[in-house]
């Protein structure tokens, strides 16, 4: 029993002295279909959770959908956009893509490293979101990024009072031991505006919320609150150094949450 409860990997929840998590945003409004439609999406830096400093994005270095094991590169699709935060506004790109068969859509971003000088690091995080149209496929197969969370529910169909499962990946190996931290979009999103509201709507935790992935690279965590929850595993990738200096590499991943009704 206690091999089987080390490979689930049921992570402690704790609070991280951290305030203020970084978040790479891999934004659409709808993660679920039933008919066919172009949705917008949103790439955002910034700290969804307390609606505090949107950071500058540079030039993404790989911006892909997937879809039945098929890649599609959208780098070509993106277009640099002026993102509103509560406090400032920054870079940021939005593209568009049009769903049209049923199935999963994964959509993977690798951003281009950002400076935080207050740190003296760069942090790149590669960022995974969801979009389902009518029938579940692939949700749970993983990319083959650098490093990445592959989600154990499905990332578009979670409820408030439930747990979300994940396995963090680095090189396609489970990685154990890892940090993850966890947060919500807690103003509400203007798609047209390309904005956040000025005020949050929701609790901040005194600290950031933190998961440790276990023997297996998963982590597991109970969903108190609707809306969509980002998940943050820090330093996981391979690549370690940027223009001689600290790389953070991180894996991010983006789930729904509803009130079950």
């Amino acid at each position: 029993m206690n091999k089987i409860f080390l490979s689930m990997a049921i992570a402690t929840f704790a609070l991280s002295s951290t305030a203020q998590a970084h978040f790479q945003l891999l934004y659409t409004p709808k993660t679920m279909l039933e008919n066919p439609e172009e949705i917008p999406i949103k790439l955002v830096f910034g700290h969804p959770m307390e609606n505090g400093h949107t950071m500058d994005m540079g030039q993404p270095e790989a911006f892909d959908v997937y879809f039945k094991g098929k890649k599609t590169d959208l780098l070509p699709t993106l277009s640099p956009i002026e993102w509103r935060g509560a406090h400032n506004e920054a870079k940021a790109y939005e593209s568009s893509y049009a769903i049209k068969r049923n199935g999963d859509y994964i959509f993977a971003l690798t951003p281009a490293p950002y400076y935080e000088e207050s740190e003296d690091i760069y942090i790149q995080q590669i960022t995974k979101s969801y979009v389902n149209k009518a029938m579940p496929t692939d949700w749970n197969e993983p990319l083959g990024l650098a490093t990445e969370i592959v989600p154990l529910n499905k990332p578009y169909q979670n409820f408030v009072g439930g747990t979300f499962s994940g396995q963090l990946l680095s090189q396609g190996k489970p990685a154990a031991g890892v940090e993850c931290e966890i947060e919500y979009i807690n103003p509400e999103v203007d798609i047209e505006q390309n904005a956040f509201s000025e005020n949050a709507n929701g609790p901040v935790p005194a600290s950031a919320l933190v998961a440790m992935t276990g023997p297996n690279g998963v982590f597991t965590f109970g969903l108190p609150y609707a809306g969509k929850w980002g998940f943050a595993c820090l330093g996981s990738g391979p690549e370690t150094e940027h223009e001689g200096k600290e790389l953070s590499q991180d894996a991010v991943l983006w789930i729904d949450v509803k009130e079950f009704k």
